[in-house]
């Protein structure tokens, strides 16, 4: 069996990979001439599905428990497990509860446990959320540790140039956004980021903070950065980050600390996801293409299941003896 997975983001590469590991002959193309420069270069990487259940269906949760050590195995030492802390200020304890309400896998947490858990936000919030088995990764270290594992176990990269599918048993399609208009009822979801940078302040892990208006994430990364992030924007315009929506980022990352203030701010960035009406992935088949698309925000949690699920379908065309 020969595979053209079409696409290096993130449902690319998890496909490419999970192939890979299972025999099967794996080439993969991407029309830009470098990878993961999609809306998955510019991902939060949390791997949170308790949290996530809060806004999104039971699937979430069911299909994301998988991804922490699927992470863990595909891109070793990536994953942090330190959990997810989701706090609010204290007149807006009510959003805790009803976030509370809608998950599940938390424990609640008062001031002196969110100082141990984070010593820099030591009496900031008067009690909070923890997940504890929830992690994180850096998605633009994680891409990059999945594509040169796989071009070191054989697998061919076709950047920028063009591929005859003809040439292959199966294609899985991978390309994200890029299929809006050809997929039917795929739309693109607009999500936006900064990159904050201070020396004034250390995080363990994600922190969410509520807010009825707009819910913030910040996660950390390595050398005192923070990806900041939570829009979702119904458009498919992937033009510069609006001002409306850097002054609300910011506001929100100076409520949880103040250190914010003076933090350089290094990178902005917008990415379009796809996403279904329902906002859950799905793998579709249509003759010999199968079509992995639609994980809304939820990529890098998602795609591991995605992957195994395409695998499983190309596995047992192989089996049934009508592959190559």
């Amino acid at each position: 069996m020969h595979v053209l997975v079409k696409g290096t983001g993130v449902a690319g590469l998890t496909a490419a990979f999970e192939l890979a590991r299972r025999g099967v002959v794996v080439e993969v193309s991407e029309r830009s001439g470098e990878p993961s420069r999609g809306a998955s270069f510019y991902a939060g990487g949390m791997l949170a599905p308790w949290c996530e259940r809060e806004n999104a269906e039971e699937a979430v949760l069911t299909l994301g428990k998988v991804a922490l050590d699927w992470w863990d195995e595909a891109t070793p030492g990536l994953v942090v497990r330190n959990g997810t802390l989701v706090v609010a200020p204290a007149r807006d304890r009510s959003e805790l509860t009803r976030f509370a309400s809608r998950t599940s896998g938390y424990r609640w947490v008062d001031e002196g446990e969110i100082a141990v858990l984070e010593p820099d936000l030591a009496g900031r919030f008067r009690s909070g959320l923890y997940f504890p088995g929830e992690g994180h990764l850096d998605p633009r270290l994680a891409l990059k540790s999945l594509h040169e594992r796989l071009s070191n176990t054989g697998v061919r990269f076709h950047m920028g140039i063009p591929v005859d599918e003809r040439l292959f048993d199966r294609v899985v399609d991978c390309t994200g956004a890029a299929a809006v208009g050809e997929i039917s009822n795929l739309r693109g979801v607009r999500g936006e980021m900064l990159y904050l940078a201070t020396s004034e302040l250390s995080l363990s892990r994600p922190v969410r903070l509520l807010h009825p208006r707009i819910p913030l994430y910040i996660v950390p990364r390595e050398s005192g950065r923070f990806m900041v992030g939570a829009t979702m924007i119904e458009t498919e315009d992937a033009g510069a980050i609006s001002v409306r929506s850097m002054m609300e980022f910011l506001n929100a990352a100076y409520a949880v600390h103040p250190a914010f203030a003076e933090a350089r701010i290094i990178e902005s960035g917008t990415g379009v996801r796809p996403a279904y009406p329902d906002n859950l992935p799905r793998v579709m088949q249509d003759c010999r293409t199968i079509f992995i698309n639609g994980a809304h925000r939820h990529g890098f949690l998602l795609s591991p299941a995605m992957a195994r699920h395409a695998a499983d379908i190309i596995r047992q065309t192989l089996s049934e003896g009508t592959g190559s």
